[in-house]
């Protein structure tokens, strides 16, 4: 492409800063941190990042963004959701109201346990990488059912981990957490597509 890519990870709370160094490491891709109007409507892509989820949800109505978010994301902005994202996109979320309700999949928040259950595994997920990845999950969520648009991209012990639903993907676990690009690789190639797809 001429110019890099901007691509937003929100800014509000969880983990933005392994986020943006996994995203500085690909070539021609320049993070952006989302925590203005201004910002979002620069990205042409964005990330919510694992965190809590109903923090994030109340602060981006703080912040003015909740909507705006909502919108663009609607109007085909890639996304991606990690952990809390996921929680943030789900149309269902068992025992809680949604937030932004837009993906078609009912999550459970908090499936893994707490901080003290987690763990990490290495399986192998031909949508996304060619070789086994580090799937490390923290307080993790996991997704109970799928509307009929939504791709399985990978389950573990019979639960959805990760998926994608049209512009958005999601996943339980932290790949940012990890040395290996391939998820993050695996989003941008998506915004690609939108991008070019949109000129």
């Amino acid at each position: 492409m001429a110019k890099d890519l901007q691509v937003g990870v929100l800014s509000l709370q969880g983990s933005v800063e392994e986020h943006r160094s996994m995203l500085g490491k690909i070539k021609n891709v320049k993070p952006i941190e989302v925590k203005s109007l201004t910002a979002l409507e620069s990205v042409n892509g964005i990330i919510l990042p694992g965190g809590e989820s109903t923090t994030i949800s109340k602060l981006l109505i703080e912040f003015g963004l909740f909507e705006p978010l909502k919108q663009r994301i609607k109007q085909g902005l890639p996304v991606w959701g990690t952990c809390a994202g996921m929680i943030l996109l789900a149309k269902d979320v068992i025992g809680e109201n949604p937030h932004l309700g837009l993906m078609d999949i009912t999550v459970r928040r908090n499936a893994y346990g707490r901080q003290i259950n987690s763990f990490t595994v290495s399986e192998n997920i031909p949508a996304l990488s060619e070789q086994r990845i580090e799937l490390p999950f923290i307080r993790a969520p996991w997704i109970e059912n799928v509307g009929k648009d939504v791709e399985v991209l990978c389950s573990l012990n019979k639960h959805i981990v990760a998926a994608k639903e049209r512009n958005m993907l999601v996943t339980s676990f932290h790949p940012e957490l990890t040395d290996c690009l391939a998820v993050h690789q695996y989003f941008i190639e998506k915004m690609i597509r939108a991008v070019e797809n949109n000129k």
